[in-house]
């Protein structure tokens, strides 16, 4: 496998690229997200930890749009994400500018989410000629490339269905990175993959930190969030709990709620299995 290099220097870090300002969201009366607020910098690793239901996939999904906060607002590269901004209010942008403003977050799902009727190297050429108008021809190379760095390009001509569910994931994240965003956003990339599978992603995901990428990242690999972030965020009952490095956050946590939360995964690490 060869090394993913960054597609760009750093950004000067001075400047968040990612600003979450007071964002709340609710489905119906139920509100999973109470005013966070968030900074990620260029070439950070933000991973976020937290249990189910603690807002952690609600605040990722706000992040390139997929839902609408009810309150407060995400900025990605100093633009409301969804929205222009006319005076005082903020008008919901267009879906064709929606898509074109969400091409600077490259999302990868647990679910793999790849087309089952493209290739490979079709699921890779697909957005980059529809969202961004680019030429095939033009695209071609730069997806051959991201496949090899990502250890699959013998598989370009497979279909979906052929792989393995971590070659899958592998080829998710290749498909985000073709469209050059400017951060990455992993919603627990792992958690649907066979346990000899995770390594492999964890992998290519730590190449992508290595090469500068800004990353924000949902999981529960405290391994990968000890090793690789530069920031760890602990969620919980939908606010920002705990906030740090990981050597704070992860081993000398100060809040009841991430000591309890690490201290469930441990027992459930060291537990017999059936």
């Amino acid at each position: 496998m060869t090394t993913i290099s960054p597609k760009e220097p750093i950004r000067d870090k001075s400047e968040p690229i990612v600003k979450i300002v007071q964002l709340r969201k609710s489905f119906g009366d139920v509100e999973v997200l109470k005013s966070v607020d968030l900074d990620v910098y260029p070439g950070q690793v933000v991973v976020i930890l937290g249990r189910s239901g603690s807002g952690k996939s609600t605040m990722l999904r706000c992040i390139n749009h997929l839902e609408k906060p009810t309150s407060g607002a995400v900025m990605v590269n100093g633009e409301v994400v969804g929205y222009r901004v006319k005076g005082e209010k903020l008008h919901e942008l267009r879906p064709n500018e929606i898509a074109r403003q969400r091409a600077a977050t490259g999302m990868v799902f647990q679910s793999f989410n790849l087309f089952p009727h493209l290739t490979v190297l079709e699921n890779l050429l697909e957005a980059p000629r529809k969202v961004l108008g680019r030429p095939e021809s033009e695209v071609r190379k730069e997806a051959m490339d991201l496949l090899t760095s990502v250890g699959l390009a013998e598989k370009a001509g497979f279909y979906p269905s052929t792989l393995s569910g971590g070659q899958q994931q592998r080829v998710a994240i290749a498909r985000a990175l073709v469209m050059k965003p400017s951060v990455m956003l992993f919603d627990e990339p792992t958690s649907a993959l066979d346990p000899e599978l995770v390594g492999e992603v964890l992998e290519v995901m730590k190449q992508l930190a290595r090469s500068g990428m800004t990353m924000i990242v949902v999981t529960h690999e405290i391994g990968f969030a000890r090793s690789v972030a530069d920031e760890v965020v602990f969620m919980a009952d939908g606010r920002v709990a705990e906030q740090g490095p990981p050597s704070q956050v992860i081993d000398n946590p100060q809040a009841e709620a991430t000591k309890t939360f690490l201290r469930s995964l441990n027992e459930r690490r060291d537990a017999p299995a059936a």
